[in-house]
């Protein structure tokens, strides 16, 4: 595996995304598109940006200012336990309430809270373990 959030593991993660029909046709079907930023809990900005326009992963770059709908953080020890073990939903719900994720743009409950967004997300982990 690349290192964590490298423009080499950005690249496999866009490849790998696309490459999940399961991943990609869930969100094909509510028209998803955003600009979602991952990063490290307590630095300023995200290291990187994934764009998808109507689920598909369009590009990923280092994070350079990109606007961005979502900015997911955590520590560098919780995305690497994450990506080798993809959490289900308990798992992200007490990482949000306990502040072991983060989300500094983007409305986690209601995401959550609507089934169409919350599997893709909870998939998405699983995802980024193969890039």
């Amino acid at each position: 595996m690349s290192e964590l959030f490298s423009e080499r593991w950005m690249d496999n993660f866009l490849a790998q995304w696309n490459a999940d029909d399961e991943l990609v046709e869930s969100l094909q079907e509510i028209k998803f598109g955003s600009n979602i930023g991952y990063g490290i809990e307590d630095e300023d900005d995200p290291r990187v940006v994934l764009t998808v326009e109507n689920g598909i992963a369009t590009s990923a770059s280092i994070f350079k200012g990109q606007p961005l709908n979502w900015d997911i953080r955590c520590s560098e020890a919780q995305w690497k336990k994450w990506i080798s073990n993809p959490p289900g939903v308990m798992a992200i719900g007490f990482a949000f309430t306990s502040g072991k994720v983060k989300f500094k743009i983007g409305d986690y409950e209601s995401m959550l809270n609507d089934p169409r967004m919350a599997a893709p997300f909870i998939r998405h982990f699983a995802v980024m373990g193969r890039a």
